[in-house]
């Protein structure tokens, strides 16, 4: 069976020195921007730029560190007008061999890990993976254009008085009593 030949971003980690740190540079180009903003949903994907390093961490385990740096154009939630938004984020996963992790039988409860940077490590390393989630966990999730209202729905049936948002705040009206009693005093 013949090796399969890495993608560009994609480090065989039989390749990696031991010694050194091995930098990458993606920039991927206007068609593949285009792809991974289609594949995130984004309106656009002007720049995207993801650089960085791997390098060994301790005796069988590698550390991805790198910058993402990346302008994405995403529809705003209230009036569907462009918004444009920067992002600039320092990115680190660890990737450890498989018996690094508790290993549980299957249906058993198990705990959330709080070290959620560690990944299982397998043949290859992806910094273009690391860069597409890294980059989608860091989107905004509500973007709002600066000129976006969301003002106030009032909804009750004919003859009823709405509800509005300031009828379920009982503790708004005690500043006016407040200040009513202090200027007594």
């Amino acid at each position: 069976m013949p090796q399969q030949v890495p993608k560009p971003g994609e480090f065989r980690v039989s390749d990696l020195s031991e010694q050194r740190a091995t930098p990458f540079d993606l920039q991927p180009d206007a068609a593949m921007r285009d792809a991974i903003g289609a594949q995130l949903t984004l309106s656009a994907l002007r720049k995207l730029r993801f650089t960085g390093e791997i390098s060994p961490a301790g005796a069988r385990g590698w550390t991805l560190t790198a910058k993402l740096g990346a302008t994405v154009v995403q529809p705003c939630v209230v009036t569907l007008a462009p918004v444009t938004t920067r992002i600039d984020e320092t990115v680190e996963r660890v990737y450890m061999p498989a018996d690094y992790f508790d290993h549980h039988e299957a249906g058993a409860e198990t705990e959330m890990p709080e070290d959620t940077s560690t990944e299982p490590l397998g043949h290859i390393i992806s910094a273009h993976a690391a860069m597409i989630e890294s980059l989608s966990l860091a989107l905004p999730q509500y973007p709002r254009s600066q000129e976006a209202e969301l003002g106030e729905a009032v909804f009750a049936e004919d003859g009823v008085t709405p509800l509005r948002d300031e009828d379920t705040k009982p503790f708004a009206g005690l500043a006016g009593l407040r200040d009513k009693l202090d200027k007594k005093s």
